[in-house]
């Protein structure tokens, strides 16, 4: 076999060791610490469970607790506004020495990878240079570490291509690897995780609207509390709590010819509601948070996009903490804007 890069290499591991995997079911996969099989490397099957509201998943080493998140059929997960995305892959346990044994054995006897790199992997894991017996000394005493990627495999995904190394309990990873998980990845990894209702706002007039006539816009505040994931490594004793709190609504028309209230379009939440609900008594009034069209929707109707923007912080063991980039979700909703008709006589 041509000379290959260890990049490369590990690329053709994971593929031989995810066909091996092909035909088993994600939701019996088991990535666990002192589990039974392993996974590929990519991380990407999870083994979980449900107990009423409340489902946990682990996933690369890490168990999402989701209790906290948003409900319902109209959530969906906030996007940054900026160009910062959580980690597209990281390094946490993944091996006790006995695993570790069972996930490379059988790659060694496939030959597959050809016979140089092969023994260069026994001599680095078994025959002392510098590990010896897959480190089985050393059980209960620390874990094998090794890369997990993002299950959507966003760019970056194949970074993390540091050979699989030893960390002793209690001891943190050597300082040269990078995205080693710590709270601060856990609580950007949960970030991922959140999911906060959808944001179909109430208009009134309600169905139809008319041209030139202020349509008051609100939400009801008791749908948008803050949620929150929290992401843990139990094996490690460490964890992140990352939490997402709405702070404003943004109001696009789906038309030039419209005006908004406020101008900008962005209507802050006030007394944990956003917006004001239309009563009688208030036709005379400026809405605090609607909009104005100048034209009729003819046959059709605008498409109205509502978006609410989520501040996201964290909290972690250790006490650390810090903010994260804000994050939004969005809804469209069709609206139908007619002409006033004017009665002659």
């Amino acid at each position: 076999m041509p000379a290959v890069t260890g990049r490369l290499r590990g690329l053709l591991v994971l593929a031989l060791i995810a066909s091996t995997f092909a035909g088993a079911s994600p939701a019996l996969a088991d990535n666990k610490i002192g589990g039974g099989a392993q996974t590929p490397s990519s991380g990407e099957e999870t083994s979980g469970g449900a107990d009423g509201d409340t489902i946990s998943a682990t996933a690369g080493g890490i168990v999402f607790d989701r209790s906290k998140n948003g409900t319902g059929s109209s959530v969906g997960p906030v996007a940054p506004v900026s160009s910062w995305t959580p980690p597209a892959c990281w390094y946490a346990p993944k091996y006790t020495p006995e695993q570790l044994q069972k996930y490379l054995e059988p790659i060694w006897e496939a030959e597959s990878t050809g016979h140089e790199w092969d023994a260069q992997q026994r001599d680095r894991y078994v025959d002392g240079h510098p590990y010896k017996d897959f480190n089985k000394d050393k059980s209960g005493k620390g874990y094998w570490w090794d890369s997990y990627v993002n299950k959507d495999f966003p760019p970056g995904w194949d970074k993390c291509d540091e050979t699989i190394f030893w960390v002793d309990q209690g001891t943190a990873p050597p300082a040269n690897i990078e995205n080693a998980v710590t709270p601060r990845i856990l609580a950007e990894l949960a970030y991922n995780e959140i999911r906060v209702p959808g944001t179909e706002v109430t208009l009134a007039p309600a169905g139809a609207t008319k041209v030139n006539l202020p349509t008051w816009a609100w939400l009801d505040g008791a749908r948008f509390r803050s949620v929150s994931v929290t992401a843990s490594v139990p094996v490690l004793g460490i964890s992140a709590t990352t939490t997402a709190e709405p702070v404003s609504l943004k109001i696009d028309p789906g038309t030039a010819n419209a005006e908004t209230y406020p101008a900008s379009g962005v209507c802050a939440i006030n007394g944990g509601r956003i917006g004001e609900a239309y009563a009688k008594g208030k036709a005379d009034r400026t809405p605090p948070c609607g909009v104005k069209y100048l034209r009729s929707s003819g046959d059709g109707s605008y498409r109205l996009r509502a978006t609410i923007t989520w501040k996201i912080h964290w909290t972690g063991t250790g006490g650390t903490g810090g903010n994260l980039p804000e994050g939004t979700f969005g809804n469209t909703q069709d609206v139908t804007v007619q002409e006033i008709q004017a009665v002659n006589r």
